[in-house]
């Protein structure tokens, strides 16, 4: 495997590479943003958050992230029990993903980012980048680069890599 290839590098023949993904991890009150280029970046980078104060904010805020990105896919997470089972977080996440579906004229993927909060807490807890230390500030963009890096690894599980 050469330098520049690791977990989230997909072939060259791949249908993503070199595609700008963004990573939606919807909240109501926050949105966390992560980004990522498929065989350019080393891996997704946290992006930021919008805060959701209504939906004209929140399209306003996508548009501007898309065109400053070229962003060619997005990727949303829903949230799901650890059983599977669906809760009224999973239906007002999928019902955001239909309206960027509508106002977005891209490619939108659904992504299951159960326990992706928790995983971002624990990677903030030991990670000198948030010096030791929960920043609530950051957790969404850390969930959503979480959601992310999810989506890669499933992307290659269905070609065979793992």
């Amino acid at each position: 495997m050469s330098s520049s290839m690791n977990e989230f590098h997909l072939s060259e023949s791949h249908k993503l590479h070199l595609k700008n993904l963004l990573a939606i991890d919807f909240g109501e009150k926050v949105i966390g943003l992560s980004t990522y280029c498929v065989n350019r970046d080393p891996y997704p980078t946290p992006y930021g958050r919008i805060i959701n104060k209504n939906l004209d904010v929140v399209k306003k805020e996508l548009q501007k992230i898309i065109d400053d990105e070229c962003i060619d896919i997005i990727i949303i997470g829903v949230p799901r029990l650890t059983d599977g089972g669906e809760t009224k977080s999973t239906e007002r996440a999928r019902q955001f993903l239909q309206w960027v579906r509508e106002q977005f004229q891209l490619e939108v993927f659904e992504q299951d980012e159960t326990l992706s909060t928790f995983e971002a807490t624990e990677r903030m807890k030991n990670s000198p980048r948030y010096n030791f230390t929960v920043d609530l500030t950051q957790i969404d963009a850390v969930s959503a680069s979480i959601i992310l890096e999810d989506f890669i690894r499933q992307e290659k599980a269905h070609l065979g890599y793992n």
